[in-house]
């Protein structure tokens, strides 16, 4: 299905994409911000405009490298705080040849809230956040009450949130937010998304422990 917001012209579905040759290796898939007060240019950092999926907090680039590789038809970006895990994500992205996969250093919640440009996105993927298992540091929380508003203003109209966890405690918050978040409705994880494990997740699936997912489409106009 194709859509058109605010210019930009957004194929919703990545899934439903055929495959085709990544082009051209760029000379760094690490995006240097120009400004952290402007919107980012998304031509700036890939060379075709296409669908695009944002992963926040994207550890060492395992899951967003394979959903790369799988989808040229479609932009990734990476954002990662940690420059250990950010240069990870470069290193097998460069290995791959992709040229539809950028990383961006810097929080989560500040990435969408201002510098992602308005309803560019037809999914973000939250995997394995940190659960601040502590009550009294539950505030810092990626998924929080805010959460959900910053969602609908960076997702375009069809456009998911794709969510897993091992934490209980965390998981329940994670689905009475969206419960009552206007706008959002859940929906089933695709399988072939769901088989697409990340890091983390292959860490615990080795120990025995479940992961947890929900997801939620963003049905606002």
């Amino acid at each position: 299905m194709q859509m058109v917001a605010r210019g930009l012209v957004i194929l919703l579905g990545c899934g439903m994409q055929p495959h085709a040759a990544p082009s051209a290796e760029p000379p760094s898939l690490i995006y240097q911000l120009l400004s952290i007060v402007e919107r980012i240019d998304l031509t700036k950092l890939f060379a075709r405009e296409q669908p695009l999926e944002v992963e926040l907090g994207s550890g060492d680039g395992s899951f967003l490298v394979e959903r790369a590789k799988m989808h040229p038809k479609c932009n990734f970006i990476g954002i990662e705080r940690l420059l250990g895990r950010m240069r990870k994500l470069e290193r097998k992205g460069r290995r791959a040849g992709l040229a539809n996969l950028r990383g961006v250093r810097i929080e989560s919640s500040y990435f969408l809230e201002y510098l992602l440009p308005a309803h560019s996105a037809t999914a973000l993927h939250i995997y394995f956040p940190d659960p601040w298992p502590k009550r009294k540091h539950r505030r810092h929380r990626l998924i929080n009450e805010r959460f959900p508003a910053l969602a609908r203003q960076a997702l375009a109209p069809g456009g998911v949130v794709y969510l897993r966890t091992d934490d209980e405690d965390y998981f329940g918050q994670m689905v009475s937010t969206f419960a009552v978040a206007p706008g959002f409705r859940a929906v089933e994880t695709l399988g072939e998304l769901s088989a697409l494990a990340t890091d983390f997740e292959r860490d615990f699936q080795a120990r025995g422990i479940k992961t947890l997912k929900a997801a939620y489409r963003n049905d606002a106009a």
